[in-house]
């Protein structure tokens, strides 16, 4: 950007403008345009695709523009922000013709991925979170709106993973911090694809509810957050409700890893809603259910009196089938209720807009008598809730035309007899109208003219036009010729004029008038927004239910019964998203049962048998269930969980430079630190990231760890048959396996999960089915054998005792006699420890070579006090290969 050197003032206006708002592309208002000069318009052009070009500023400088015309402004701003960018519109704030110099400009809304208020069909199901986040000490504050539904809420968590966890489950394209926020925690945020944005000072003037926030650093994350609100928008922002506090805990937690995972939202194949769980359950009517269902499916409830709450309504629709059919009727005329009171408070809202809200209200009663109709108790606390706000629709009723236009300033909008003043307008307007088409008729009989014409434009008004070849005919002294043209000549009178000036008269004051009146319309709606919000809140929710009454009903799933303690017991559960893309009944279902002597179902079997999805579908279940839905099985008991922690699937971390094994042990890490009891885990293939050895170890010490310390439901697959002695070594380990033969050589998935361990992992039969040539499978077969006859058999669980702190005492080294080149191990004392290394045992005075006194003098510095279980295995495996 150059420095501001003899600018002619346009551009003085523009520089000062661009230096108020460096980090947005500027969109200057010129007429008919919104430019773009400068950088942003060389980095623009290339954006949008735009032809650049240049304003000459000086005979040897030429400044770089570029523009799009103002009334297709808004698909450029959404392709701006789409990809991340801030866009600051400056407006003209005067009419140009009655401006003195300079046109007045101003900047009138900043754009940002967070506030963009605009929605397309495809996004009316969308929420667009801004967030805001603050710090105090280790703990952090984290707000999130809304704009265009008005939704405000708080919450604080205990540290950076937390906030990040949360940042990234809502989607959040823009967060919001003090100019102070330390910036090592801001790069990782920025790294995820968030926009930064920041904020000197807090906004003490707006009017905001903060009455539910008590939390100071909870307050001051909230202020910061309305604050970027107030200081980006330049405008009304009374629809936001008051500020409301959640806390992460009291919901299924799940991190933005296992719901991806999952699949809840999007497929990991097409990054698509198809084939996901939240695919499977929308049957919602109307956008703000589909968004509150996708909140519900975020964050299932961990209550089990509104969990049974949610599942009595579901049942009350499902045994109500006709009255559900007549309520999804008028419920699908209800228009987006939320996002119509946002656009009404934000004074964008237009005719059309009214129009809907009309149209939805008028809804509402008939909802009402339907739901009366059922007569059900829990029903009636529903229904209590549904104010049709009839005074509303009745004011749209009487002031709005039932097919208005776009645009509120050009007329058209008021209904007759709404206005009496208004209607002397328009009667003038009509009448006049008529006059002139009377005149026309009129002169065409005196003249003889059979195509006289009476047109009109702005810069002469109304005038009579005669053709070349019918100039003859025109009466002298009776028209005034006004303007030449190259086939006609056009004419006024002096009474053309007089009633022109009446014409003109009455259409300027009624659009002004129609303007007005509109207007006063929007304030009377916008005064019952929070009526409006708190209707948009009910239905939306009984939307929810009666989807998943639907979704129930069509694929036949049952209630959940939850228990305390720690049985479940699924029986012939289905995966529900897999049952339905397969429609044509050939799924086959499962049970699932743990107990109280259950804590781990260790799954062996083939690849493509279907051990992932038989884990999956547990998971799928206990989130149906614990978000007030019916669940696909034959009967489900189960208690509330607290957690789903999930490792599934093989990806490097490519943006923490994190190798696929890495990323597993984090992962792995995350669920053995902070599961509970109440937890579900699901661990696919744990240790197939590294070698076979330290995967089998790793898998069998992480199995002891959680039967031993954390003792959540586990479901562990794996292709490490050795581990399957497990059952008899620890008393919550149950082997189950999914089923699979061999017939003429030929592999055959039965997909049933049945008790005990697989007879083998038939790997190399899943590689025939896959197509690999014959000599490639033949010497697999061959490796395998031979594999097979010397591969350890694991290491049983008494002789891999986990070091824990309160158990080890220092042991005396071992003193090696003084010998020139000779170095012995002394013979362990009866009863002493299990040697590690039976080898050296065997020959305890032969000499050692280099790699056995390497092993030696690595064990007897080894301290034993700061080695974990995992540690001591991984160090066993490193010294028998050296031994080797």
């Amino acid at each position: 950007m150059p420095q501001k050197t003899k600018e002619t003032p346009m551009m003085q206006q523009y520089l000062d403008m661009k230096k108020e708002n460096p980090d947005a592309f500027l969109l200057y208002r010129v007429g008919d345009f919104y430019e773009m000069f400068y950088d942003d318009a060389i980095k623009g052009s290339q954006i949008l695709e735009l032809t650049l070009t240049s304003r000459n500023k000086k005979a040897d400088e030429d400044i770089p523009m570029c523009g799009v015309p103002h009334r297709a402004i808004q698909g450029y701003i959404d392709t701006l922000v789409d990809k991340g960018y801030k866009v600051a519109i400056c407006d003209q704030l005067e009419d140009p013709k009655l401006a003195e110099g300079m046109v007045k400009r101003g900047i009138t809304r900043i754009v940002t991925p967070g506030t963009i208020m605009d929605e397309s069909a495809n996004t009316a199901t969308e929420n667009n979170y801004i967030t805001a986040i603050n710090r105090d000490k280790n703990r952090f504050g984290l707000a999130y709106a809304d704009l265009s539904t008005g939704e405000v809420k708080v919450t604080s968590v205990d540290n950076f993973m937390d906030l990040t966890n949360e940042l990234q489950n809502l989607n959040t394209k823009e967060t919001v911090v003090a100019e102070d926020f330390p910036q090592k925690f801001l790069d990782p945020i920025k790294k995820i694809g968030i926009l930064v944005s920041t904020i000197d000072s807090l906004d003490e003037n707006f009017a905001f509810d903060y009455s539910h926030v008590t939390e100071e650093l909870q307050v001051d994350t909230v202020k910061t957050l309305i604050s970027y609100l107030v200081d980006t928008q330049m405008r009304s922002l009374d629809h936001l409700k008051a500020a409301e506090t959640y806390k992460t805990t009291a919901y299924l937690s799940m991190d933005h890893t296992a719901q991806s995972n999952l699949e809840l939202f999007k497929n990991l194949r097409t990054n698509k809603k198809s084939g996901t769980l939240l695919w499977l359950l929308d049957e919602t009517k109307t956008a703000m259910g589909g968004r509150l269902l996708k909140q519900w499916l975020a964050r299932p409830l961990l209550n089990q009196t509104e969990l049974e709450k949610r599942q009595h309504i579901v049942q009350v629709f499902l045994d109500n089938y006709f009255q559900r059919s007549s309520f999804q009727d008028y419920l699908t005329k209800v228009y987006d209720l939320e996002r119509l009171a946002g656009r009404v408070a934000y004074g964008t809202v237009n005719g059309r807009d009214l129009i809907q809200l009309k149209t939805s209200l008028e809804q509402v009663p008939k909802i009402k008598e339907i739901l009366l109709d059922i007569g059900d108790y829990d029903l009636d606390a529903y229904i209590e809730q549904i104010d049709d706000v009839s005074d509303v629709r009745k004011l749209i009723e009487e002031a709005i035309v039932d097919e208005p236009p776009i645009s509120t300033t050009g007329g058209g909008l008021i209904k007759e007899g709404y206005n009496e003043q208004l209607d002397k307008y328009t009667d003038a307007s009509k009448n006049g109208k008529k006059w002139i088409a009377e005149l026309r008729a009129q002169e065409q009989e005196v003249t003889g003219i059979s195509n006289l014409k009476i047109g009109y434009n702005k810069v002469f008004g109304y005038y009579i036009e005669v053709t070349k070849s019918n100039i003859d005919k025109v009466p002298e002294g009776r028209y005034q010729r006004k303007q030449t043209l190259t086939n006609a000549e056009r004419y006024i009178t002096p009474e053309l004029k007089e009633k022109e000036t009446l014409i003109l008269e009455a259409e300027d004051k009624s659009q002004a008038l129609e303007h007005q009146l509109f207007a006063e319309v929007r304030k009377a709606v916008k005064e019952q927004i929070r009526r409006l919000q708190s209707l948009a809140n009910v239905l939306s929710q009984l939307d929810v239910l009666q989807s998943f009454a639907v979704i129930s009903e069509t694929y036949h799933y049952v209630a959940p019964k939850f228990v305390d303690g720690h049985d479940l017991k699924v029986v012939n559960g289905r995966h529900p998203v897999v049952e339905k893309v397969l429609s044509n009944n050939s799924y086959i279902p499962n049970n699932v049962t743990f107990d109280n002597e259950t804590d781990i179902l260790l799954i062996t079997g083939p690849n493509m048998s279907g051990k992932s999805t038989y884990m999956r579908q547990m998971a799928l279940t206990v989130i149906m269930a614990q978000m007030g839905c019916f669940v696909p099985a034959e009967s489900a008991t189960m208690p509330i969980f607290d957690h789903i922690f999930t490792r599934i699937g093989a990806a490097d971390d490519l943006i923490s430079g994190d190798s696929t094994f890495m990323v597993e042990m984090r992962e792995a890490n995350d669920a053995l630190k902070n599961a509970t009891k109440n937890s579900l885990i699901i661990f696919d293939e744990i240790g197939r990231g590294t070698a076979t050895y330290d995967g089998m170890a790793l898998a069998q010490a992480i199995i002891e760890y959680i039967d031993k310390n954390v003792q959540a439901m586990t479901m562990f697959s794996t292709h490490y048959h050795e581990l399957t002695e497990l059952e008899s070594q620890l008393p919550g380990v149950k082997n189950v396996h999914v089923d699979a033969s061999e017939e003429n050589g030929t592999l055959v998935f039965l997909h049933k999960v049945l008790p005990g361990p697989a007879d083998k992992s038939y790997g190399i039969h899943v590689a025939k089915l896959a197509g690999l040539p014959d000599e490639v499978l033949s010497r697999a077969d061959t490796i395998l054998s031979g594999l097979e006859d010397t591969a350890p058999k694991g290491i049983k669980v008494e002789d891999a005792k986990p070091v824990v702190e309160s158990e080890v005492k220092p042991q005396p080294q071992p003193q090696p006699q003084p010998q020139a080149d000779v170095e012995t191990v002394n013979e362990p004392e009866p009863d002493s420890q299990l040697s590690l290394f039976p080898e050296l045992d065997a020959k305890p005075k032969a000499k050692l070579n280099k790699g056995e006194k390497k092993v030696v003098d690595e064990l007897q510095n080894q301290d034993l006090m700061s080695v974990t279980p995992i540690d001591a295995i991984n160090l066993l495996y490193k010294w028998q290969k050296e031994l080797k």
